[in-house]
C-alpha cells in the first residue's frame, strides 16, 4: 500500500480535508516559530507525524495545511491556531481582582488563578496540603516556575529531591519529571508560573 503524499512511514498522516480559504500567512509564520524555537525539520516533522518533505512545502506554502494539521502543529509551537492564521487576538482585561475569581479544589489541591485566561502562560496561587498528590510524576511540554510563599515544598526533578522553603524558588523545563509535595504536616503554598512554551535549550539535552 503506497504512503500518502507527507506523512513519515509508520505514523497516520492528518485528515486530507483543506481549509477552504487561501491562508498566505501561514507558510512564513510556520518557519518563523519552528526557527524561534531553534527546532529543525526532522523534529518538527517527527512530532506532527509528517515527513520533513511535506513540512518544508507547508513552509514555503507550495501546500495548504489541514486544520488537523495546524492545531498539531499550535501545540507543538506552544501557540494557537489564531496566532498561526495571522488573527489578532482579542482584548483581554489585564488586571485579576482579588475576590473574583472562584478558586478550584482538584484531588486535594487548591488553586487560585492569577492571571487573564486563554493565555500561553498560566500563573496560580496554589495551596498543597500534606499527603496530596505526592506520588503524581508529571510530565509535560513547556516551562514551570515557583515561588514558595509558606510552609515547605518537596521537589523531585529527575532523580533529584530538592526542599524548598518560604522565598525558595525553582525555574525547570516541565518534560523533566518532576513531582511537588508539602514537606510539613501543615502543607505548603507557592506561585506557580506554566508556559506552554519549552526552552530552547530542552532539545539540547
Amino acid at each position: 500500500m503506497n504512503t500518502p503524499e507527507g506523512a513519515a512511514p509508520g505514523r497516520s498522516d492528518a485528515p486530507p480535508t483543506i481549509l477552504p480559504e487561501v491562508l498566505p500567512d501561514v507558510a512564513p509564520r510556520l518557519r518563523e516559530l519552528r526557527r524561534d524555537r531553534r527546532l529543525t525539520l526532522e523534529t518538527v516533522a517527527a512530532r506532527a507525524g509528517l515527513s520533513p518533505a511535506h513540512l518544508s512545502r507547508l513552509e514555503t506554502g507550495r501546500r495548504q495545511p489541514s486544520l488537523p494539521m495546524l492545531l498539531a502543529l499550535a501545540r507543538i509551537y506552544g501557540t494557537t491556531v489564531s496566532d498561526l492564521l495571522g488573527e489578532a487576538p482579542a482584548e483581554r482585561d489585564p488586571v485579576v481582582r482579588a475576590g473574583r475569581q472562584e478558586p478550584v479544589e482538584a484531588d486535594g489541591w487548591t488553586y487560585h488563578r492569577a492571571g487573564g485566561s486563554g493565555r500561553a502562560m498560566q500563573p496560580l496561587r496554589v495551596v498543597v496540603p500534606y499527603g496530596a498528590q505526592g506520588d503524581l510524576v508529571r510530565v509535560h511540554p513547556g516551562e514551570e516556575w515557583l515561588y514558595v510563599l509558606g510552609g515547605r515544598l518537596r521537589l523531585g526533578l529527575g532523580d533529584a529531591v530538592h526542599v524548598l522553603g518560604p522565598g525558595d524558588s525553582a525555574h525547570f523545563d516541565s518534560l523533566t519529571p518532576h513531582r511537588l509535595a508539602a514537606a510539613d504536616p501543615g502543607g505548603t503554598e507557592l506561585l506557580f508560573v506554566h508556559t506552554l512554551l519549552q526552552s530552547p535549550t530542552a532539545d539540547l539535552h
